[in-house]
C-alpha cells in the first residue's frame, strides 16, 4: 500500500507491485469491440492504447479467458496462441510510448449468447440475466445459462490462471480479473443470480469462493504482485444484487489479503459508508473508480482528490478516457475534457476511437 499523505496528488508517483507509476491516474477497462474475427487484437487497438499511455496504468478492456467466457461480439480473448501473438503489437506500442498496461480477463458467466459463442452460457445457478444481451444479429433476450456442477466450477476458475499466462507471455505487465459489473465472479458473489447449496453458495464462505479460487490460482500462475481484481458492490448490473455487501465484501477481502496482490479495483456502486470501511480493510493498493458504471456522471478530478483524501491510493477514468488520449495533461492543466457521443462506443472502425486529439491550444 502506498501510504496516502496531505501533499499526495493525482500527479504523485507510486508504487504498484515491481512497478513505478509517474502518477496515479488509472485508465479504467471499457468495452470497445473492436477485435478482429477470431478475437484477435488488431493494430488500431494497438494505437488506441499507445495514444493513452500516459496514464500512470491502463487496464484494458474486458478479454475472454475462453470461448465459453466471451460475452460480447467483437471482443478480445487471451485463449489461443493466435490471440496471444496479436496482443504483442498493443503491449509493444504502450511500453514504447512509455506506458504500462495489465489485461483485464472478464468471463462473462450467464451474460452471454450461443449465437456469440456456440456454446451455452454458464453460471453459477439456471437463473438467466434480465434484459438482452449483444449477439452477432443483434440483441436477444438473455439465455438460461447451464448451472455448473461442483466438479466444474475449478476449470472455469483455472481459465483466468491459464488466460494470465498467456497475457504475460504477450507483454502486459499484469492482469484485473473482472469480479465487478455482473458478470461470472459477480455472478457467484450474488445473493440472487448464485442459489446454490453445495460449497460455491449459501453462505458468505460459499458464495466467495470461486473469486478466491480465481485469484489464487491466477496469483499462482505469475506472481500475485502481478494481479489485481475489480468489484462492484451490490451494483444491480445485468440484474446482481448482493444483499449483505458490507460483509460479503469484507470477507472477500479477508480471503485474499494473505495473497499479496497488486491492488483491489473498486466502483463506487455503493456509498461512502460500505466503501470507507473496505478501504480501512484493505491494507494493499487499492484503486477507487468515483463513477458509478451505469450512472450520467464519469470521473472528474474533484471526485478524483475527494478520494485520494479519503484514502484510496489509485483513481480509474473510464469514459473520460475515449474522447480525452491526453486525459493526465488536461487534468494536470485544468484544461477542458473533450465530450464524445455514446453512439460511437460500439460501432467498430477507427471512427469515434483513434479520432480524439490532445488538447488544441487556441494561438493568441
Amino acid at each position: 500500500m502506498t501510504t496516502t499523505t496531505e501533499t499526495t496528488t493525482l500527479f504523485t508517483p507510486a508504487k504498484l507491485g515491481e512497478l513505478t507509476l509517474p502518477n496515479r491516474i488509472v485508465m479504467a477497462p471499457m468495452s470497445r469491440v473492436r477485435a478482429a474475427a477470431g478475437g484477435l487484437a488488431t493494430p488500431s487497438m494497438a494505437a488506441y492504447y499507445a495514444q493513452r499511455a500516459s496514464a500512470g496504468l491502463i487496464i484494458t478492456e474486458g478479454v475472454q479467458p475462453s470461448l465459453v467466457g466471451q460475452s460480447n461480439p467483437g471482443t478480445p480473448g487471451l485463449h489461443t496462441d493466435a490471440q496471444t501473438e496479436s496482443w504483442r503489437q498493443v503491449t509493444g506500442a504502450v511500453h514504447a510510448n512509455g506506458g504500462r498496461i495489465f489485461a483485464q480477463l472478464m468471463h462473462g458467466g450467464r451474460v452471454s449468447h450461443p449465437e456469440t459463442t456456440g456454446h451455452r452460457p454458464v453460471g453459477p445457478s439456471e437463473i438467466a440475466a434480465p434484459g438482452e444481451v449483444f449477439t452477432p444479429s443483434g440483441p436477444k433476450p438473455a439465455p438460461l445459462p447451464y448451472a455448473l456442477g461442483t466438479a466444474e466450477v475449478p476449470e472455469q476458475a483455472q481459465s483466468y490462471a491459464n488466460a494470465a499466462r498467456r497475457a504475460i507471455m504477450a507483454g502486459f505487465d499484469g492482469v484485473e480479473l473482472h469480479g465487478a459489473n455482473g458478470y461470472l465472479i459477480a455472478q457467484f458473489l450474488s445473493s440472487n443470480a448464485n442459489l446454490r447449496t453445495d460449497r460455491y453458495g449459501g453462505s458468505i464462505p460459499g458464495r466467495i469462493r470461486f473469486a478466491v479460487e480465481a485469484v489464487t490460482a491466477t496469483a499462482d500462475a505469475i506472481g500475485a504482485a502481478r494481479v489485481g481484481i475489480r468489484l462492484s458492490p451490490n451494483s444491480g448490473i445485468w440484474g446482481v444484487e448482493e444483499t449483505d455487501a458490507p460483509e460479503l465484501y469484507t470477507a472477500l477481502l479477508a480471503e485474499l489479503a494473505p495473497l499479496g496482490l497488486a491492488y483491489v479495483h473498486f466502483e463506487a456502486t455503493v456509498g461512502d459508508e460500505v466503501l470507507l470501511p473496505l478501504r480501512r480493510a484493505w491494507r494493499g493498493t487499492m484503486i477507487v473508480n468515483p463513477a458509478h458504471p451505469a450512472g450520467p456522471r464519469w470521473s472528474d478530478r474533484e471526485a478524483a482528490e475527494r478520494w485520494l483524501e479519503l484514502g484510496a491510493d489509485l483513481i480509474s477514468f473510464g469514459r473520460a478516457y475515449i474522447s480525452n488520449p491526453d486525459l493526465v495533461e488536461r487534468l494536470r492543466q485544468n484544461l477542458p475534457l473533450a465530450g464524445h457521443d455514446q453512439d460511437i462506443w460500439y460501432t467498430g472502425g477507427d471512427a469515434g476511437y483513434l479520432t480524439f486529439t490532445t488538447y488544441q491550444h487556441e494561438a493568441a
